[in-house]
């Protein structure tokens, strides 16, 4: 099993603010831990543990992801051999949304308490569940229930928790950037993979290979990931016990880190900046028949596109910014780049004026999301960084349980531009915001 000798995450607490009541001894204790965090940190076998363990959660990651999305592309047919209607199929999707945003903050908070180990554990075999139950959905009732171990089904947030514990924040941003690698070769070799296995040998295959594939990661998580990521330390053990109290399920103690200085701004502007373009995606695949006029083979070439770009800008680009420019720098980029697709997508009248957008669109979104992860995981203390990506998990199930409905009416009232000026109006509004406000609290350069 990798031993990791935890003890950097406390730095982005430290990072994050002092407390604004501590008296000068008390801050002299907190100065003094983080410098001895920052020195068990930079010890070569820490470091080389580190990188080992973030590597990994990086496999598992491509691996959970190329399941998901083996399944993603084959459950339409699925559903249709079946006799599931299009109103079906929406109250499936609708499903499997809000199980996962009721799911994300409550994921979070378990792996605050029992570990990231156990929390990915869970992850892992809750995927396994699923497939199980997907491999004999032979009605409609079994395909609903198929559904329900999707709440738990949180990998990508989970290996986000992992880095975060095992990064400082100045390789925060771009260790959850490289995510971005594992979640393109999910797109891309499990859309092919899936639509190759089922054309073989039939359309329940991809689930049994997705099954074994889950427990296969399960195993690796339970032997070689640490049980506890986050830092030891006496004071911070105190605090963890407190801030920790309570159930799992409990709501007060998940809104209470909305409440903590500078997070619910920043939060905020995670879900709203993006929200028009989210809606968009979920309504690409009726505006590229109807809009653009492709068959069902072009939308598949352009989905991959866009994995391809995602890989890019996460894999490659992100990690450069961050190393030159403040994250508000940063955030008010993202910002101002969603503006101008906003524009865009208001005046497109062709699918080639769409791949062009899809560029700027992806680093918005990309550089969007994980800044403001950086940002938030810096908010709150060490022993609640897993519930606060459990949140920003809850962002993308969101945008899939209200697409199909706002989506909808706005693509049959108003047509496609109205996405494009919904984007802009709502994204020049929080550029001037964020223009006004001190935001994030601590500017700081990433790297």
């Amino acid at each position: 099993m990798v031993a990791f000798q935890s003890g950097q995450c406390a730095v982005s607490y430290s990072l994050g603010g002092m407390n604004e009541g501590a008296s000068p001894g008390e801050e002299k204790q907190e100065l003094k831990f983080k410098r001895v965090v920052l020195q068990d940190q930079n010890k070569p076998e820490n470091m080389i543990q580190r990188q080992q363990v973030i590597r990994l959660t990086y496999l598992i990651t491509a691996v959970d992801l190329t399941c998901l999305f083996m399944q993603i592309g084959l459950i339409p047919y699925l559903a249709k051999n079946l006799g599931l209607d299009s109103v079906g199929f929406g109250y499936l999707q609708t499903t499997f949304g809000v199980l996962q945003l009721l799911g994300g903050p409550i994921f979070g908070r378990f792996a605050d308490q029992f570990g990231t180990r156990a929390a990915l554990t869970l992850s892992c075999l809750s995927g396994s569940a699923f497939f199980l139950l997907l491999s004999i959905s032979t009605s409609v009732p079994l395909l609903f229930l198929s559904r329900i171990p999707s709440v738990f089904m949180h990998g990508l947030p989970g290996a986000q928790m992992v880095i975060t514990d095992l990064t400082s924040p100045a390789e925060r941003a771009d260790a959850l950037g490289k995510l971005g690698l594992c979640f393109g070769i999910g797109v891309i070799i499990g859309s092919c993979l899936g639509g190759t296995l089922s054309t073989k040998f039939g359309i329940y295959f991809p689930s049994y290979v997705a099954l074994v594939a889950s427990l296969i990661s399960a195993t690796i998580v339970m032997t070689c990931i640490p049980a506890h990521t986050k830092p030891k330390s006496d004071g911070q053990a105190t605090q963890q016990s407190t801030l920790q109290s309570g159930s799992v399920f409990n709501l007060k103690e998940i809104l209470r880190l909305l409440k903590l200085p500078g997070v619910k701004e920043v939060f905020l502007i995670k879900i709203l900046s993006g929200l028009p373009t989210g809606f968009f995606l979920i309504m690409f695949s009726i505006i590229s028949m109807n809009f653009f006029g492709l068959e069902a083979a072009h939308t598949g070439y352009l989905m991959a596109y866009f994995g391809v770009l995602q890989m890019v800008v996460q894999g490659l680009v992100i990690g450069r910014l961050t190393s030159r420019f403040t994250e508000r720098t940063l955030l008010m980029l993202s910002v101002f780049v969603f503006s101008g697709v906003g524009i865009a997508m208001a005046l497109m009248t062709h699918v080639i004026h769409y791949c062009i957008i899809a560029l700027p669109m992806v680093f918005a979104l990309c550089t969007m999301g994980i800044i403001t992860d950086s940002i938030l995981t810096k908010a709150v203390p060490p022993s609640d960084t897993g519930a606060m990506l459990g949140i920003c998990a809850s962002v993308p199930p969101l945008t899939r349980t209200l697409g199909p409905t706002i989506g909808g009416v706005l693509y049959k009232v108003f047509g496609v531009p109205a996405f494009g000026y919904l984007q802009l109006v709502i994204n020049i509004a929080l550029f001037l915001y964020i223009l006004k406000n001190k935001i994030p609290l601590k500017e700081e350069k990433v790297q």
